[in-house]
């Protein structure tokens, strides 16, 4: 089982899972993997028996990354407590996975055993995810350029109406002053 060797504090505030993954969003280390789609907590035992189950699948072929480690300790109050008398004890381990974070990642197999194998390992976590390849995370320099080509071809709009109406003001300002005149 995963877990920290050692850690500062045995106890820790649950916290929130509010917005999207700030790191670990694209794949790093192989051709495949499974990217989170919900936000959740995601214990030591859910990620071994996925691992297991991809592990079973791919038979020995290919190379598996686990890209979450579980580092927060929740903690649980015994059976049949009242309300109060401080925090429980620690229980377990988790992972906070947020939208949009890979979870595991896999190479060295062809892409219907790895789809496959990873859609045995979602079968064991506890949120939805999607099989994605290396092909759906562009370099950032295509990115880059395509984002130049696109608002090149396709500027603004409200740019285009600010200088539109800009240009249209003093030509009517023009043509008051023309008929003042005369």
């Amino acid at each position: 089982m995963l877990m920290p060797k050692r850690v500062k504090h045995r106890k820790v505030a649950r916290g929130r899972m509010k917005g999207m993954a700030k790191g670990g969003t694209k794949l790093d280390f192989g051709d495949y993997g499974i990217q989170a789609l919900e936000p959740a907590w995601i214990t030591n035992r859910q990620i071994e028996a996925a691992r297991v189950a991809m592990t079973r699948h791919v038979r020995r072929g290919g190379k598996i990354w686990i890209r979450i480690f579980p580092d927060k300790p929740y903690t649980k109050k015994p059976a049949e407590t009242r309300m109060g008398s401080g925090k429980g004890s620690p229980e377990g381990w988790v992972a906070v996975v947020k939208p949009g974070r890979i979870l595991f990642e896999m190479s060295g197999v062809p892409v219907d055993i790895a789809r496959e194998a990873m859609r045995r390992a979602a079968h064991k976590l506890p949120i939805k995810v999607k099989f994605v390849t290396r092909h759906d995370f562009p370099d950032h320099a295509e990115v880059s350029t395509a984002d130049q080509r696109e608002i090149e071809a396709h500027p603004p709009k409200f740019i285009l109406e600010r200088k539109a109406s800009a240009s249209q003001e003093p030509e009517a300002q023009e043509t008051t002053q023309e008929e003042t005149t005369e």
